[in-house]
């Protein structure tokens, strides 16, 4: 039993370690493409860059705290803080997720004017900086694609994200190169930033049921009761409670009455 409590420990330290590590890289790669996308921006006049610089920039700020919380959330356990500092992790996923909430509305309302009065735009330097943008973040995405907690999971979508709409830019910008489409830029950077306001909508509600210690969702409270009722000596279960720490690691609270012990062997 207590080699089985060393071994979790060293995977969870082994996997906090890797999250704080990969989140580090993403927020450097993130922090130096925006300094590019906004220059990129202003040289091709496109208002779909420029709001993805401003999803970015917000994205830089989100980074660099959710890497410093989680590399704090692995701090040992006190007598402070008994459970230990596991939910800083998922701070920094809520943090992350209204940063990125309200730079899509920013966007949203800067870039509905443009569909009424769209702008000529440089669809040639649209294309490479799409090109810099589908590397940067691709990169980053594969750096962080084996992240476990909550809060790197949640970067990591993002950066899929921004993937993506990339792809969209570059796609557009080979479209506006052979016709005259204007109003495609705007549209563009509308349809992206819609994509991910629902998204980090969705991601805030999962962290959100964490906070309010819902039960796991992949925990069948009935059927563990069922099976505990089942146990040798065991002649009732009640006041089963289940929470998540940081939508990984579980607590689970329940009363047992048993009949007998025979020995302490048996009660482990």
């Amino acid at each position: 039993m207590e080699s089985g409590n060393v071994k979790n420990h060293h995977e969870h330290g082994h996997h906090h370690s890797g999250d704080v590590e990969a989140l580090g890289g993403a927020f450097l790669l993130n922090f130096i493409f925006t300094l590019i996308e906004i220059a990129g921006g202003l040289w091709t006049n496109s208002v779909a860059i420029l709001a993805d610089a401003l999803h970015d920039a917000g994205d830089s700020l989100a980074l660099l705290l959710a890497w410093y919380l989680q590399k704090a959330s692995g701090k040992e356990r006190d007598q402070r803080f008994s459970y230990g500092y596991g939910r800083l992790s998922l701070l920094a996923a809520l943090i992350n997720g209204v940063v990125l909430l309200a730079g899509s509305i920013v966007v949203i309302v800067h870039v509905i004017p443009r569909l009424f009065e769209p702008q000529i735009v440089d669809p040639t330097g649209m294309f490479w900086l799409a090109l810099l943008g589908i590397a940067f973040n691709g990169f980053a995405f594969w750096r962080n694609r084996k992240s476990q907690s909550l809060n790197a999971k949640m970067v990591n979508w993002h950066l899929m994200e921004d993937v993506l709409g990339w792809t969209v830019v570059l796609i557009g910008s080979i479209a506006m190169h052979f016709g005259d489409f204007p109003w495609l830029d705007p549209l563009m950077a509308l349809g992206v930033t819609l994509f991910i306001l629902w998204n980090v909508f969705r991601s805030l509600r999962h962290v959100a049921r964490i906070f309010l210690q819902s039960n796991p969702e992949d925990l069948d409270l009935d059927a563990l009761e069922s099976e505990l009722r089942l146990m040798n000596n065991v002649e009732d279960v009640h006041n089963v409670h289940a929470w998540s720490l940081d939508g990984k690691y579980h607590v689970l609270s329940l009363h047992v009455v048993i009949s007998q012990i025979p020995d302490q062997e048996t009660l482990v």
